[in-house]
């Protein structure tokens, strides 16, 4: 007889926790081996249950789903994540793929449809929702904003040691009008719209 999949489900919030565990109550082939209600819980129910697969919220107290499905991938690499949340963007979708969730679905599939992706997750293979496959296509779509000039390079680099305007062009001999005109070119390029999203992203992207 075939072993069940064991499933570990992580949410912070009790009610779905168990609404979840009810969509597989009675459900032949899938057991929930436990449930836990941050990353960190999660990352200690694996190493004692060794689940198949792990349902993973994504916003979480302590630790959030992304920092946990990167972790698991290290620590545990045979087991798969599937994501489950209500928020299909793509600054949520992206990190959680490039974390190495096996997939990635939203609280509002049907029962029916979790069941098959904690299925297919099992087996290894990738399985997305269809808004999240879209967005995913778009991005690939998009056409690649033009590099950053060395001179944006520069000022980018000065902003994230915490210069000012005032400051990063006094080092760099230029006015501040032409900083704030490289942080516009910036900006568009990185598709961010203040300093610190401009950070965050070219150390996303490494190009910082």
């Amino acid at each position: 007889m075939t072993e069940p999949i064991k499933v570990l489900i992580t949410d912070d919030h009790p009610i779905v926790r168990d609404g979840l565990r009810g969509a597989f109550l009675g459900e032949p082939g899938i057991e929930v081996v436990g449930e836990a209600g941050d990353g960190a819980e999660a990352l200690a129910m694996v190493a004692r249950h060794r689940p198949d697969v792990v349902l993973m919220d994504l916003r979480m107290p302590v630790l959030d789903g992304v920092s946990a499905t990167r972790k698991l991938r290290e620590d545990f690499p045979g087991v798969r994540v599937l994501v489950l949340t209500t928020f299909d963007s793509e600054t949520d979708v992206l990190p959680a793929i490039e974390a190495g969730a096996t997939g990635y679905l939203l609280k509002d599939a049907p029962a029916s449809e979790l069941l098959r992706a904690v299925r297919v997750a099992a087996r290894g293979e990738s399985v997305l929702s269809p808004s999240v496959a879209g967005r995913l296509m778009g991005q690939v779509r998009k056409p690649a904003k033009g590099a950053l000039t060395q001179r944006e390079l520069e000022v980018l680099r000065l902003v994230a040691e915490g210069a000012t305007n005032r400051v990063a062009a006094g080092k760099l001999f230029i006015s501040e009008a032409s900083i704030k005109t490289h942080l516009l070119h910036i900006y568009a390029k990185l598709e961010v719209r203040d300093r610190a999203a401009a950070v965050g992203e070219a150390y996303r992207r490494g190009v910082l």
